[in-house]
């Protein structure tokens, strides 16, 4: 026989109560009940874990490590279902960078409108799946296709490329820039959850050098400190504002696409509404299935 539950809340219940009798209220079962699984808990692990008296009971040596154990397992089985529960009553969405930028509360008011009682709720994850692998997100933004059978996506919209930059560099004095004066200087890049590699700058010179970053918040201390040039989307420029870096529109910059991404075999009961407002928020007109990400696609 394994160890089960109900084994470890006999346990735990009779340690916290002080009585089989007491235990057996507490869990809405018999007195027995409780004897059988603590005695069945002792029989499998082979092992004594309660000094029993006809007034007392106490745990020993071992039954006080195994208790700890006990408690840890059960706090997790009760977070396991905080996160069930969870998945019901709202929705979450994960993003690395910048959400849906300045289209998020508009998102957000027109889900209110059509799902009053599933709250939208925005969750920041910095890796590749913005809080899917994690479980800390029910549908992702992504602005990269994932390269992962698990996922399924749609295109909801595409945003423009900016620039960033110091404000006491000399190309925050433009209202505009174009790729090429990003040239000659080192620029940031995020590998893992950016969207701006080296080919942006083909086919002409490339940056001089690269500074790799992690998230959002160092790439822009970098950036601030005139170490660095970046390039990201208008949602990082709308979302993310910060002293000493100035963002720049850049022209003739391809744009940036934008994807909702879900678990293929476990997609929310709401996704129909979430795409379709989401396109709605972008302006964007419906996406047939070439729009939707294949692997290795830029």
């Amino acid at each position: 026989m394994d160890l089960q539950l109900r084994h470890l809340r006999a346990l735990v219940a009779v340690v916290d109560a002080g009585t089989f009798t007491d235990a057996a209220a507490a869990l809405n079962t018999s007195q027995a009940a409780v004897s059988r699984s603590v005695a069945a808990a002792e029989q499998i692990l082979g092992v004594r874990l309660l000094q029993r008296t006809t007034r007392h009971v106490s745990l020993t040596g071992t039954g006080a490590h195994v208790l700890a154990g006990a408690r840890r397992v059960l706090d997790e089985i009760a977070h396991l279902h905080r996160i069930a529960e969870q998945s019901r009553t709202e929705l979450r969405v994960g993003y690395a960078w910048a959400a849906l930028g300045k289209h998020t509360r508009r998102l957000q008011r027109a889900w209110a409108g059509v799902q009053p009682g599933i709250p939208l709720v925005f969750v920041h994850t910095n890796s590749v799946t913005a809080g899917l692998s994690e479980g800390a997100a029910d549908v992702a933004v992504i602005r990269t296709p994932l390269d992962d059978p698990r996922f399924a996506s749609a295109r909801v919209g595409s945003e423009a490329r900016y620039a960033a930059v110091a404000t006491d560099n000399p190309l925050a004095r433009r209202r505009s820039l174009r790729i090429s004066d990003l040239a000659r200087y080192t620029v940031a890049i995020d590998a893992q959850t950016g969207t701006t590699t080296l080919d942006l700058w083909d086919p002409g010179p490339r940056p001089p050098a690269v500074r790799r970053t992690t998230g959002v918040d160092e790439w822009l201390t970098l950036i601030a400190a005139n170490q660095a040039v970046g390039v990201t989307s208008e949602a990082t420029a709308n979302q993310n504002p910060r002293p000493g870096v100035a963002y720049r529109v850049l022209r003739q910059a391809p744009p940036i696409p934008v994807w909702l991404a879900w678990w293929r075999d476990d997609p929310p009961g709401q996704l129909g509404d979430l795409v379709r407002l989401s396109r709605e928020a972008y302006g964007e007109s419906e996406v047939t299935a070439a729009d939707v990400p294949r692997p290795g696609r830029r």
